[in-house]
């Protein structure tokens, strides 16, 4: 082919590649001539030359175009050096001459001039002993501009490329530099950078931005641990006190209105504290108030207790004829006489013997000793213990005096279900630990399994077949609520809450785990006095006394509001200083006094002939 009809590409020592081109344009209108392009690094810098407009002063002081940087700046780039041993600083002094063609047998190693065989990337020349080039040379003429000051430190390491090696060794790098001060040294150990080091290297200098190490492209560099770099970790560090964001936020206002000036917030600032100290006081007052009427009314119980025991102690069924005497057992009954009124009040259906406990607990333990005991059911009881009025720490595994008693009676009591192929239910120590804190293991044990047969608390306790009797139970529950509280039902029906998601937990521990010990001692007075009914009336004043939270426009934070475990109620208890180990909920000040004025109010339309109504019509059976 004709040479005015191809492509001529010649290469040259120090001008890379060197490209004319004999261009036949097909759109040429015959007036053009020729002209040959000739693309090089010497060719770019002519023409550079002959149009100083092209290029601004900044730009050509940072090229190396002005005079006094030209003599001294043209070797600091690293794109003016070429790893085939060219240099664009000589490509007009030195005679090209094109580098032989690679072959197969020599498919990495190329002749290059000894000047330029080695390039150290580092903070001194000449730092790992090799020899300085040409261009070190002219670089010390231009000492005087030179920092002369020690290096800084840096856990960097200085890289050294030597391209007259074997590609695997061409790239070196030193591991250590210290920094001692006035002293500079350098560990004189070289690491040579495999195949597998980084490509990318760090640069050296705060000054100088870091500029990645291209790769070869038949050698490529992936990322090593081969290459050791120390990279420098500093400790972030916290001021104490609200941050620059905090101060300048508003407190008065949301973040999505427009912000307040600085003397409207201070003053709403001022306001919302007032109120909240106003809060506090009245808060306190109500505490006050509650106490004050608690107090009177355990007075009254021990004014009355002659009438405990000259009326009611001989025959507890007289309450029943005298209102008078009803009204006295709501009150409370007397500490002292507490064990003998439940026992008589819960009586013993089944029959069961003052020996029934320890028999069963002569079974109980040669079974734990055979380890016949069923081990999940052992764990159950062990956890459910734990969980036991935490508050009182009496029945605490290592430091509590009636563990043990806890412990025995509840296994007893397993036993006792095994004839009938039932197990253990989660809540059933609470019941057994209020019981052992008014009597005896042995009466106390007749007391639980008596009370615990109960048509209510049978199905609540029993086995799988005793499902529709629980779902009745729960129809009851909800028909009390329409009729009751008409918004907190339509509330709980848009959320789809329905009384299986809240009712097992307060009615298998009878309130222990909710609500405060004392009002619990209290409810069980009653509860043994009027039967199943007035745990479905207590379970109404509770939902009386939570009213005010219970409309959330989320389902999950309704749900977590009847567990007690609501969020913000829990900071405001830390907050002011409550302790979080008794009933779950003390956080929203659910107290004796409050529930009790619930209880009390629902005189007026609480009527047992409702009760027995609805009891025939879902349990028909019973």
């Amino acid at each position: 082919m004709a040479d005015d009809e191809h492509e001529i590409v010649e290469r040259q020592a120090g001008k890379g590649f060197e490209a004319r081109f004999d261009l036949d344009d097909a759109f040429s209108d015959g007036e053009d001539t020729d002209y040959d392009l000739e693309f090089s690094s010497a060719a770019i810098r002519k023409h550079l030359a002959e149009n100083p407009s092209w290029v601004g002063n900044d730009i050509r002081e940072d090229d190396g175009e002005t005079e006094n940087s030209s003599a001294c700046d043209h070797d600091t780039s690293i794109s003016t050096f070429y790893l085939d041993g060219g240099s664009n600083s000589y490509s007009e002094s030195r005679s090209s001459s094109s580098p032989p063609p690679l072959t197969a047998e020599q498919p990495d190693e190329r002749e290059v001039p000894q000047d330029f065989s080695d390039i150290t990337l580092s903070e001194e020349p000449g730092a790992n002993g090799h020899s300085t080039s040409h261009e070190d040379t002219q670089e010390g003429s231009c000492s005087p501009l030179r920092d002369t000051s020690p290096p800084w430190d840096t856990s960097y390491p200085a890289v050294h490329i030597d391209v007259s090696r074997s590609l695997p060794s061409r790239v070196m790098m030193n591991s250590g530099t210290e920094n001692n001060g006035k002293d500079y040294k350098e560990d004189e150990v070289v690491h040579p950078i495999s195949n597998a080091s980084s490509s990318y290297l760090p640069a050296p200098s705060h000054d100088i931005l870091p500029l990645p190490l291209p790769p070869s492209p038949s050698s490529p560099l992936p990322n090593s641990p081969t290459a050791p770099t120390t990279m420098s970790s500093r400790r972030q560090t916290y001021s104490a006190g609200p941050s620059a964001f905090q101060r300048v936020m508003s407190q008065t206002r949301p973040h999505f209105l427009p912000p307040k000036n600085r003397q409207e917030d201070q003053k709403h600032m001022a306001d919302w504290q007032a109120m909240m100290k106003q809060s506090r006081v009245a808060e306190e007052k109500r505490r006050k108030a509650l106490q004050e009427r608690r107090l009177a009314r355990e007075l009254k119980i021990e004014q009355s207790m002659y009438k405990w025991e000259k009326e009611i102690l001989p025959d507890w069924r007289v309450v029943y004829k005298n209102p008078n005497l009803r009204k006295l057992w709501w009150n409370g009954i007397p500490t002292k006489l507490r064990a003998s009124m439940w026992q008589q009040a819960v009586g013993n259906a089944l029959a069961l013997s003052k020996d029934n406990f320890r028999s069963c607990l002569s079974r109980a333990t040669r079974a734990l000793s055979s380890g016949s005991f069923p081990t999940e059911t052992l764990q159950a009881v062990e956890q459910d213990i734990l969980s036991t009025l935490p508050a009182l720490h009496i029945f605490h595994p290592k430091t509590g005096p009636l563990y043990q008693d806890l412990r025995d009676m509840l296994c007893a009591w397993v036993v006792s279900r095994a004839d009938e192929g039932l197990g253990y239910v989660h809540g059933t120590a609470k019941i057994a630990g209020m019981i052992l804190l008014n009597m005896k293991p042995q009466q106390g044990f007749v007391v639980m399994r008596n009370l615990l047969e109960r048509h209510c608390m049978r199905s609540l306790y029993g086995s799988v077949a005793a499902k529709d009797d629980v779902e009745a139970y729960y129809r009851i529950f909800d028909t009390l609520l329409a009729d009751c509280m008409p918004k907190i039902y339509f509330n709980f029906k848009q959320h789809q809450i329905s009384p299986g998601a809240y009712l097992p937990d307060w009615l298998i521990p009878l309130f222990l785990d909710h609500l405060p010990f004392e009002a619990c001692a209290r409810l069980w007075d009653i509860l043994l006095l009027e039967g199943d009914s007035f745990l479905f009336r207590a379970a109404l004043a509770v939902l009386a006394v939570l009213e005010p939270r219970l409309f959330f426009p989320d389902r999950q934070e309704l749900l977590d509001l009847l567990r007690g475990e609501n969020k913000a109620a829990i900071e405001v208890a830390k907050r002011d200083g409550r302790l979080l180990d008794g009933a779950k909920y003390d956080i929203y000040g659910v107290d004796e006094e409050t529930l009790w004025e619930c209880i009390d109010s629902m005189e007026d339309w609480w009527k047992e002939s409702t009760w027995k109504r609805l009891t025939q019509r879902e349990l028909p059976d019973l």
